[in-house]
């Protein structure tokens, strides 16, 4: 009995020191700070890196909830420490001055392909089947707005704009009118943002025509096959014309937006191993989709959603973080 509790003792001592070291201990000794941004996207995003910042490198996390001013604004003072999505096409005024003055820098790029544009079901463009597989630009929609009629109004056919007070119902306006859409097409303006998607949704599900503004990541982009139609390529110049006039004649694509990590200085030098991580993290519009798919799907949680591509995708997110941090996160998982 002596040499068995003798044995299990020095088991112990040996083992002590490994468990300890397995425990990653946190480069800061506070918690870090995400930015919690108010819509799917980002939320799937901040749930993926707080779980690999808690499981892999010990810290603490917390979140501050918010819209993207008031976040960059504590970003730049130091209440947040990280935010997970930039828009770069457009950035907002505060980051651009928050970088200008040192007090926050971009890190890794969350996607740099979000994508804004109008679509129809790939159903309708292509396959066997297609109704109209010569459709492949905005300027072919004259030929087929008998395919997309409007139940309303008689001879036109029907597009899907944003709702009214949206930026894109603005955009999409001139772009009616630059590309000599507005005697072929209505503007049709939905109420809201789910009644612009039940109309894209309804279309998929009944294999129908229709032709609407959408953007990604999104949900809709990651469950249908749609397909955007060319229009001529971004150009600033033209761009800036467009948005001036109140009767433009030329317009030009929605620009692709490039979507980074913003972090907080004074945090990125007091923690390089996870800045590191942030640096390394990447994904894309289509794998940010089909994560908000999931979500939709089966009514979970970011957090949900960010175990179940923890645990589906780790030869993609384990080349983020060195070899032990994956093993802690696994191990987590």
């Amino acid at each position: 009995m002596l040499r068995i509790a003798l044995a299990c003792l020095f088991g112990a001592f040996l083992a002590g020191p490994s468990m300890a070291q397995d425990k990653a201990a946190c480069e800061v000794d506070r918690p870090v700070v995400f930015a919690g941004l108010d819509y799917d996207s980002a939320r799937f995003h901040a749930a993926v890196a707080k779980f690999v910042v808690e499981k892999g490198y010990g810290c603490a996390v917390e979140e501050i909830p918010g819209t993207v001013i008031p976040l960059i604004n504590g970003l730049a003072r130091g209440d947040a420490d990280i935010i997970m999505e930039i828009w770069t096409a457009n950035p907002a005024e505060a980051w651009v001055e928050a970088e200008k003055a040192g007090q926050a820098v971009p890190l890794g790029t969350t996607f740099p392909d979000a994508v804004e544009g109008w679509f129809v079901p790939t159903t309708l463009v292509s396959g066997p089947n297609a109704a109209a597989p010569d459709l492949k630009s905005v300027s072919d929609l004259p030929e087929y707005k008998d395919l997309f009629a409007d139940p309303e109004e008689p001879g036109k056919g029907r597009f899907y704009n944003c709702p009214a007070g949206w930026q894109c119902e603005v955009v999409n306006t001139k772009k009616l009118a630059a590309y000599g859409l507005e005697g072929d097409f209505t503007n049709f303006r939905p109420g809201t943002g789910e009644a612009l998607a039940a109309a894209a949704e309804s279309a998929a599900l009944q294999n129908k025509p229709a032709l609407f503004y959408y953007w990604g990541p999104t949900w809709l982009l990651g469950k249908f096959d749609f397909t955007r139609l060319e229009e001529p390529a971004y150009d600033k110049a033209t761009w800036d014309a467009m948005m001036a006039a109140d009767k433009p004649t030329a317009a030009t694509a929605y620009p692709v937006s490039r979507v980074i990590i913003g972090a907080n200085k004074a945090f990125t030098e007091k923690a390089p191993a996870i800045t590191a991580f942030l640096n390394a993290y990447t994904s894309t519009n289509a794998a940010t989709s089909s994560a908000l798919a999931y979500m939709r799907d089966n009514k979970a949680s970011a957090e949900d959603a960010a175990v179940n591509f923890l645990k589906a995708d780790a030869d993609a997110w384990s080349k983020w973080v060195p070899a032990e941090v994956a093993e802690r996160v696994k191990s987590a998982l």
